[in-house]
């Protein structure tokens, strides 16, 4: 029997497929090549945007041909959407061809869902409101070496306005230091060269008197050679500890992912986010300071209910003034069961989509200028793949910024010294240096 798992959304999203893939390696499954080879696909959703949940309806609305057509098929349902109120229901109507339906906190029972479903002739559906750390005995399927993603909070505290985690992920639940340790050291004996730190806030971790700065002291200190990154982290929790942390760690990485979302204060008071730009600005003043050569990315939404033009371009020049590296940007998305859905003020769409190209135009800019200065330079890498179309080996500097270069031998999982040739945009090429 093989399988096929289709994933939506966030590094988060991506382990957890890894541990589907788990879940299904343990009952017998083997990962199909392509999704008509499947005896089980796997959609594990997001519904962080609304464009997220249309392209999973749409390619589930897909495979009513292809169920129809092989007899024993299942197809399952998983992730965030599935968990949000209201859509294992609608799930159920617009396809009925869907065999099990199963949320965020229901992943270690999908091989008890699958032999229910093996036994019923109607759909299965689970859905807890809450867990604890469940899936932790889950063997995950990596995916991804020489990175591996490791998870140290699930869940969510926070309730921004406009954000729908908390409602579909639950709590903010920190796991055991010792059990991350545990992992960490598992994951380095293995030859994985690079550890992710996952969680929605990983600054407001604790266990017991363990806080993030030292968890994150911790696992730099352990010994082999690898690196350390961390997301995301939520302003409000940064501190000058992790600072002291970062500088003083080699293996960490030096590149912060600090979500700011808007420039303006009063749209990021409307999105709850409890902190200002100038609480946010003190915070990149602090970093540079201690660490020069550290980069800074970030989230930014545009569009919020009720930004004028004028806050919009609040956030065009904090992009400047907090000298970022690069930005994930978004037009807002209206999320039913958050507060925010139900905010007058809406923008309307052709003003939304002038405000996300200028602000991606100011970032890319700013991109452009960073790498130019990276010409003529050394820098490592650690290689992670090969792209075939160009001929060429990539993976990403401790900075975040991708290289690619020329190679005879296989160097996946590798730590490489590239001579920079040519930057164009976020991308570098370069060769090997003697």
């Amino acid at each position: 029997m093989k399988y096929c798992i289709v994933t939506y959304g966030c590094q988060m999203n991506l382990h957890e497929s890894e541990k589907i893939a788990g879940v299904l390696r343990g009952e017998g499954y083997t990962e199909a090549g392509e999704i008509g080879e499947a005896d089980i696909i796997v959609f594990n959703t997001c519904c962080i945007r609304e464009n997220a949940e249309n392209h999973a309806f749409g390619n589930i609305g897909a495979l009513k041909k292809l169920k129809r057509e092989k007899k024993g098929l299942l197809i399952a349902v998983g992730g965030c959407m599935a968990q949000e109120r209201g859509k294992a229901e609608l799930l159920r109507k617009k396809f009925p061809f869907v065999d099990i339906v199963f949320g965020t906190h229901n992943l270690n029972e999908l091989a008890s869902l699958i032999e229910r479903k093996r036994k019923e002739r109607k759909a299965v559906v689970s859905l807890k409101e809450e867990r604890g750390e469940t899936e932790d005995g889950i063997v995950p399927v990596r995916t991804s070496y020489p990175n591996a993603w490791v998870n140290i909070t699930y869940g969510c505290n926070n309730f921004c306005s406009y954000c729908i985690v908390p409602y579909v992920r639950g709590r903010e639940r920190s796991r055991g230091a010792e059990q991350i340790l545990e992992e960490v050291r598992g994951l380095v004996k293995e030859g994985y060269g690079e550890i992710t730190l996952l969680g929605q806030n990983v600054n407001s971790y604790r266990d017991g008197d363990v806080a993030f700065p030292e968890l994150l002291e911790r696992v730099a200190r352990i010994e082999g050679n690898f690196r350390v990154r961390f997301m995301t982290s939520h302003p409000k929790d940064f501190s000058a500890e992790l600072v002291r942390v970062m500088k003083e760690n080699p293996k960490i990485c030096r590149h912060l992912h600090l979500p700011v979302q808007s420039g303006n204060n009063r749209i990021l008071a409307l999105m709850n986010r409890r902190y200002t730009r100038e609480k946010y600005l003190e915070e990149i003043a602090l970093l540079k300071r201690e660490i020069p050569d550290c980069e800074v990315t970030t989230d930014l939404i545009v569009a919020f209910p009720t930004e004028t033009e004028e806050e919009f371009c609040d956030t065009l020049s904090l992009v400047k003034e907090a000298d970022l590296s690069s930005a994930f940007t978004f037009i807002y998305s209206p999320r039913e069961g958050t507060k925010a859905a139900q905010m007058e003020g809406r923008i309307p769409e052709d003003i939304a989509k002038d405000r996300i190209m200028r602000l991606v135009e100011a970032v890319n800019a700013n991109t452009r200028e960073k790498s130019a200065k990276y010409a003529g330079k050394t820098v490592e890498i650690l290689c992670e793949d090969y792209d075939g179309k160009k001929g060429l080996y990539l993976g990403r500097d401790q900075y975040g910024r991708m290289g690619y270069f020329a190679s005879g031998t296989d160097m996946i999982g590798k730590f490489v010294k590239l001579v920079i040739k040519e930057a164009n945009g976020i991308s570098l090429y370069g060769e090997i240096a003697e």
